[in-house]
């Protein structure tokens, strides 16, 4: 299980790896912890349907 602190260490570490250039480990690792973030926040911080009101 991935806590908080885990969640914020992996968006730091992406911040530093946005340059990655193409076809590096670097890269590489961006795209593993970026499906990561992105399941942590689809359980923890889910975004709701936005109301149909007129």
């Amino acid at each position: 299980m991935i806590s908080e602190a885990d969640y914020e260490n992996a968006l730091e570490r992406i911040r530093t790896l946005m340059d990655a250039a193409p076809d590096t480990p670097e890269l590489d690792e961006l795209d593993r912890l970026a499906t990561l973030v992105e399941a942590y926040e689809e359980q923890h911080y889910p975004i709701g349907l936005p109301d149909s009101a007129p």
